[in-house]
Parts: structure tokens; C-alpha cells; sequence
């Protein structure tokens, strides 16, 4: 076996270190400085939007019961489709109905003859009366009689007319134009008057839109008012946009028309209702659409891309480029509070609520290579971020995650 004194050995020993120390003084931890992408943070103006969940409504919804007792006999509407004002939709049996009505009538008819007699038999005796022929209160009596007949006419009458009603509460009719649901009885099934339910009619242009707001998110806004950083227009006059399931975005726009001003105690939520035209009938009741109210402003706003957003240990960070000690380049990382998601003409951006402030330079692209501390190249600051579209209420999924950055 070969063996070399420690007089051999030292020398390559002194080597082998000399070119450590060198390699180490291009880099960090023997990796070499990473070129990056830096962008210069600006405040600005933006327009803000918030987006919610929502679920489409008939303007009216109307419960088309039965009014009367009887045999359901004819359906005339085809389920689904729209119906106009006054169209018929059912038939129930009239033929009770109409017996009642002759019944009336001809019970009108008799209080009609006997106030006919009893005129006569009034007008005969008051001239005697005025004679002394009789007695007066004969006279009175007849009197009394030819009043009690004309009682008893209005009587006659309003059955009869209560009757025509009835007979009139066989054809059911639609109290208002929209789209029909589906029948719920069927020919030959017993209607029991103000119970049973026929079908449900709702008018649909206008159609609403139901929504609501989280408490949190609402106090929040709340805040941003109160501290000047955000502007919402006056009176809710929000331009309401809705997109469908389908990710497209419904042509026509609305308007708030309600805003409730308590909170619901089941779901901790404020309930608002916007209200959007729709004359071809293109929304139907019960959808689930994402509603965007647009119409807000956020001053002065810091916004950084959501791809410089990390996730750490102890939250958000972002790495902003610094210098160290000898006044070499090195990525700092430093805690951020997001607010909205702004979807930018540029990318996607992230307003944030602190951490930054205009002049700082964002790390935004070589970030995968980045520790606390690491020497950088920076490849030349870009400017403020680009125009910003309306920005969301709610963040998208989680951003990207890079490496966390150091407790030491």
C-alpha cells in the first residue's frame, strides 16, 4: 500500500481549501448570484370591483292555486313555457258552480216579484190610510213589507253574485305574464280551494339576482371607506355584471335595486339583490351565476404580481432587493397583508394592504432560486405595475408558494 507523509499531504490540503474559499466568494452557500427580475413598486389609482355568488330569481313568483273546491278537468297552458296575463290554465269542473248560479238567480228573481208586490200593496193602501179609510198602521205595515222585499233583493243579489264568482274561480287563470313551472295536479285530481297548489308562475324580465355579502368582508370595506382608501359609488349605483356556469358573461347589465341593512343571524350575512333586464327570456329562475359590481376606486394603491407572493412560515412574503452590509445585492424577504385580486391587462396582481410602499423594488421573476440573504443580479427595474382591470372580492386559489424565508 501506498502511503504519502503529512509533508505530501499538506500541500494538496491547502489547495483543495484555497478553491472552496474562491468558489464560495461567488456565491452564496457555493451557488452562484441569482439573475432576477425586479419591478419598482408605485401607488396608484385603481378601479376596484367585488365579486360574490348569486342565484337568479323571478321578479314575481306567484303560487296559482285553486280558489274553489272541485274536479280538476282540463290543463290549457304547456308546462315551461310563458304565459301571458289572464291566460287560462286550468279548468275545473264548473257544472256545481253554475247550478248555484241558476239557484241564485231564480232566488233573485223572487225577491224581485215580491218587492213588486209589496209596491203595489203600499201604494194601494196609502191613499185610505190618507182617508181614514184604515187604520194607519196597516198602511205602515204595507210599508215595512215593500222595504223587507228590497232587503231581501240585495240579499238575492249578492249570492247571485257570490255564486258567479265561484263560477268565475273554475277557470284558472295566470295573474301575470312570465314562464310557467310544471303543473302540480293533473286532470281528474280533487283542487281544495286555497290549498291546493296548480303550478307557480314567475316573471322573469326583470329577472333578480340574490347575493350576499360575509359580515367580515362588509366591515372591511367599511374600514377602507373610513380611512380613505376606497370610494364606493353613491346610493349602491354599482354596474352589475353576471357570469353564467359556463365562465361567459351575460350581455346586459343591471342595478342594485335592495340592500338589506341587517345581518342575517343564520349566516352572518348582509342580502342584496340586484336586478338585470332580460326580455328573451335567456335567464331562468334558479341559476348560479358570479355577480361583479363594479363602480369603486382604491387610492393610492400598492399592488405587487401574484407570482412575487409566497407563502412563509409566518404569511405572505415577498422578496424585495436590498443591499447587505458590503453593499453587494441581496434578496430581503419582507412581510406583506393582502387585499383584493386585482386581473390585470399585464397579469394578475395582489393590492396589498402593508408591507410595502412606492420606491421598493418587488423581486418578481427568478424567485425559485431565492434564500433570505442570497447575492442577486437584478436584470434592470421595470416600472409600476400595469393598468389594472376591476379587482375581485375574493383571491383565486393560494398563489404559487416559493421558499419560506429564514427565522434566524
Amino acid at each position: 500500500m501506498l502511503r504519502l507523509s503529512p509533508r505530501v499531504l499538506l500541500p494538496f490540503a491547502a489547495l483543495i481549501l484555497a478553491a472552496c474559499g474562491q468558489h464560495a466568494q461567488q456565491g452564496f452557500h457555493g451557488f452562484p448570484p441569482a439573475h432576477v427580475t425586479v419591478q419598482t413598486v408605485e401607488a396608484k389609482s385603481l378601479p376596484v370591483s367585488f365579486e360574490y355568488t348569486g342565484q337568479t330569481i323571478g321578479s314575481k313568483d306567484v303560487e296559482v292555486r285553486a280558489r274553489v273546491n272541485g274536479i280538476v278537468e282540463q290543463r290549457t297552458f304547456e308546462e315551461g313555457k310563458p304565459v301571458k296575463t289572464g291566460q287560462l290554465l286550468f279548468v275545473i269542473d264548473p257544472k256545481p258552480y253554475e247550478a248555484t248560479v241558476e239557484a241564485a238567480r231564480a232566488d233573485l228573481a223572487h225577491s224581485q216579484a215580491q218587492k213588486a208586490q209589496a209596491d203595489r200593496e203600499a201604494a194601494r193602501l196609502k191613499p185610505l190610510a190618507e182617508r181614514h179609510a184604515i187604520g194607519q198602521k196597516e198602511a205602515d205595515d204595507a210599508q215595512s213589507n215593500a222595504d223587507l222585499a228590497a232587503a231581501s233583493i240585495k240579499s238575492s243579489q249578492a249570492k247571485l253574485d257570490s255564486a258567479l264568482l265561484d263560477l268565475g274561480y273554475t277557470r284558472v287563470v295566470s295573474p301575470i305574464s312570465g314562464l310557467s313551472s310544471r303543473a302540480q295536479v293533473s286532470e281528474g285530481a280533487l283542487a281544495t280551494a286555497y290549498q291546493t297548489l296548480l303550478t307557480v308562475v314567475s316573471q322573469v324580465d326583470p329577472i333578480w339576482i340574490q347575493f350576499s355579502i360575509a359580515e367580515n368582508d362588509q366591515l372591511r370595506i367599511n374600514n377602507a371607506v373610513a380611512q380613505g382608501k376606497l370610494v364606493l359609488p353613491a346610493n349602491n349605483a354599482y354596474d352589475v355584471t353576471i357570469k353564467l356556469s359556463d365562465g361567459s358573461v351575460f350581455p346586459r347589465k343591471g342595478r342594485i335595486n335592495f340592500s338589506d341593512t341587517r345581518v342575517n343571524p343564520a349566516t352572518g350575512t348582509y342580502e342584496l339583490r340586484a336586478e338585470i333586464p332580460n326580455k328573451d327570456l335567456a335567464l331562468k329562475p334558479g341559476q348560479f351565476v358570479r355577480v361583479t359590481l363594479a363602480g369603486a376606486g382604491r387610492k393610492d394603491a400598492i399592488t405587487v404580481p401574484q407570482v412575487a407572493v409566497l407563502d412563509g412560515t409566518q404569511g405572505k412574503f415577498v422578496y424585495v432587493a436590498g443591499k447587505d452590509k458590503d453593499g453587494k445585492d441581496v434578496a430581503m424577504p419582507r412581510s406583506v397583508v393582502l387585499g383584493d385580486w386585482v386581473d390585470a391587462s399585464g397579469g394578475n396582481l395582489f393590492i396589498l394592504e402593508s408591507g410595502l410602499k412606492a420606491g421598493d423594488s418587488v423581486i418578481i421573476d427568478g424567485i425559485a432560486k431565492l434564500m433570505p440573504g442570497a447575492p442577486i443580479i437584478p436584470d434592470g427595474a421595470q416600472g409600476g405595475a400595469p393598468a389594472a382591470a376591476p379587482a375581485k372580492g375574493a383571491p383565486p386559489a393560494s398563489p404559487a408558494k416559493g421558499a419560506e424565508p429564514s427565522k434566524s
